[in-house]
């Protein structure tokens, strides 16, 4: 079955820095799109940065532009969300999400804390 499992989040000052990962099993990899979402308390899902299957497309959610990185190891059947000067707006958890055929998938999430 289809599992995406996320890591990497915690706690991190302003202007800091983390690296999420995401490591998916069940499926063909590389074939696929990846996405990661937030959700901060109170709003809704988001839609951070997409990368797609072989890693030659990317786009980012306009207020993380030149800050956040999406790439993908597919040898690893991982994405990466490299995440740089983080500001306390960032804070959300954070999750890994592919769509396969008509469904959609998820992880559980890792919770990403911006403060000082």
């Amino acid at each position: 079955q289809v599992q995406l499992v996320e890591s990497g989040g915690g706690l991190v000052q302003p202007g800091g820095s983390l690296r999420l990962s995401c490591t998916a099993s069940g499926f063909t990899f590389s074939a696929y799109a990846m996405n990661w979402y937030r959700q901060a308390p109170g709003k809704e899902r988001e839609l951070v940065a997409w990368i797609s299957g072989n890693g030659a497309t990317r786009d980012y959610t306009d207020s993380v532009k030149g800050r956040f990185t999406i790439s993908r190891d597919n040898p690893k059947n991982t994405v990466h969300l490299q995440m740089n000067s983080l500001k306390p707006d960032d804070t959300a958890k954070y999750y890994c999400n592919t769509f396969l055929f008509i469904k959609s998938y998820w992880g559980q999430g890792t919770q990403v804390t911006v403060s000082s």
